[in-house]
């Protein structure tokens, strides 16, 4: 199949979160089985140049209409370690992505509906026809309608759109404005409540809900995170057009890179280990220990690696170095307030608690030191007030870090109970989840991991090598998404 991905972000080289991770890994997987894959997205000024190969002129004519006139854009071709990209940059005096960054300005719905149109005129003009087109958030989710309702009639009939949902928070709401320009224009058309017309807002568009009501297949980042979203307030008030596609909407739990997030082969970390020499990981805990100038002491390390943010459960984080400290165990902590609040908060607690020998708080982010960590801790707590899909319980288990979970989105797809989970054989268990937001929830389940480590050593680490056993690479998503792409291609 030839399948052309387009998206607002490609790891490494245009990254704000897990997107860019999982456009690079999911295309690379498909390239494994032998597909041919193309990467498009926007040329900002702000990306990483440094990890383009051979930039070169692909397309230096394309005009793209735009408001009844049309905007001169070059498109130039690169390799991002291994996937073939093409970079569109416009030139007009909107300077779309010449703003120092990749989000955040007011006008972000205008730059990325162009973009999308941009994108498909691309394909139009160059004489690419994917047999599949697979677009992601509401960046991209102008392009379902324009090819549906503009392009096909101009030779593009034959394709056929995955559109991927990673985040239902940021959803895309614009106006009128976005038709007249893209060239959709029909008002009365477009703000039909089954069309692209917010749920909510009578007088918005919701670029996300155009890419769910036009795509052939929606799909979002775990199977769980699926039924939350058509189910529950996850969808951000989309559950009811979810629903009424539902026969097209499924969950692809996303993968993470075995190439960099292993500790077999893992140059950041003093000792390599498999989980044949698991003993080898207590290398890591002291390498660990000395770094963070934590005393060397019989007890258990729970870490905790990510944004310290409401999404995360910030509060039960809080909670979890008071717990594991109060219950004979160490607490490291890397991560990034996202909010001034939360920073001067956690700001205050390192201060208070530099003198424990027994806990350390990295406030900021370390991506060696973030490799340590989960190589070095025995523990690490994940609990999210919601978490679509969630790396850090994945990477978790390949290092044989007990996961302690909360049960939402994607966690609740990768951690099964030691003690409660009865859908999964006792030999399959990895980990702890518990599911209210409370204290004594999380209590719970930080108790029983900590007292199995304590009490039942070698229980411990046989739980923690059968989370080493999980794949959790790309592999299985990358099946599960040629399914699809099949599906498309042959139903539609």
């Amino acid at each position: 199949m030839y399948i052309v991905q387009i998206a607002s972000e490609c790891a490494p080289v245009i990254k704000a979160g897990g997107l860019g991770d999982v456009v690079y890994g999911l295309s690379r997987e498909l390239e494994t089985r032998e597909h041919c894959v193309e990467i498009i997205l926007p040329k900002y000024d702000c990306m990483r140049y440094d990890h383009i190969w051979g930039l070169h002129d692909a397309y230096m004519n394309l005009w793209v209409p735009w408001y009844g006139a049309a905007i001169h854009c070059s498109v130039y071709c690169g390799w991002v370690h291994g996937r073939v990209c093409f970079f569109i940059e416009p030139h007009s005096q909107d300077n779309f992505f010449n703003r120092g960054c990749y989000y955040g300005c007011d006008d972000d719905n205008m730059r990325f509906a162009f973009f999308s149109k941009a994108a498909l005129e691309f394909l139009l003009r160059s004489n690419k026809r994917p047999d599949v087109i697979h677009c992601h958030d509401w960046q991209t989710g102008l392009i379902p309608p324009l090819l549906f309702e503009i392009y096909k009639y101009h030779g593009m009939e034959y394709q056929r759109v995955c559109y991927t949902i990673h985040n239902f928070k940021h959803q895309g709401i614009a106006g009128a404005d976005a038709l007249r320009a893209t060239g959709l224009n029909q008002e009365a058309y477009y703000f039909q409540y089954d069309k692209l017309r917010d749920n909510f807002n009578p007088f918005a568009l919701n670029l996300m809900k155009g890419g769910i009501v036009y795509a052939n297949a929606i799909t979002t980042v775990s199977p769980n995170h699926a039924w939350e979203a058509r189910s529950t307030d996850v969808g951000c008030g989309l559950g009811h057009t979810l629903h009424l596609h539902q026969d097209r909407f499924s969950g692809v739990l996303n993968g993470i890179d075995y190439d960099f997030w292993n500790p077999e082969i893992d140059r950041y970390i003093p000792c390599k280990y498999t989980k044949e020499t698991f003993e080898d990981k207590a290398k890591n805990k002291k390498a660990l220990r000395e770094r963070l100038l934590l005393r060397d002491v019989d007890k258990p390390i729970v870490a905790y690696i990510g944004r310290l943010d409401n999404q995360k459960g910030v509060h039960l984080v809080h909670h979890a170095i008071y717990y594991a400290l109060d219950r004979g165990a160490q607490f490291v902590l890397l991560g990034s307030a996202t909010e001034p609040g939360i920073n001067a908060h956690f700001q205050h607690e390192k201060r208070f608690l530099n003198d424990n020998p027994d806990v350390h708080l990295e406030l900021g982010f370390n991506e060696e030191l973030s490799h340590l960590i989960y190589a070095g801790a025995d523990m690490i707590v994940v609990p999210s007030n919601y978490e679509p899909c969630g790396l850090t319980q994945m990477i978790g288990l390949k290092y044989g870090t007990v996961p302690i979970v909360r049960g939402v989105g994607g966690l609740v797809n990768t951690v099964f109970d030691r003690d409660y989970d009865e859908n999964v054989p006792q030999e399959k268990r990895n980990g702890y989840v518990f599911y209210d937001t409370d204290y004594l929830a999380i209590e719970s389940a930080m108790d029983r991991a900590i007292g199995l480590w304590h009490y039942y050593p070698d229980e411990f680490q046989k739980l923690a090598i059968q989370g080493m056993e999980y794949d959790y690479s790309w592999k299985n998503p990358g099946e599960e998404y040629v399914k699809i792409y099949d599906w498309i291609r042959h139903h539609w």
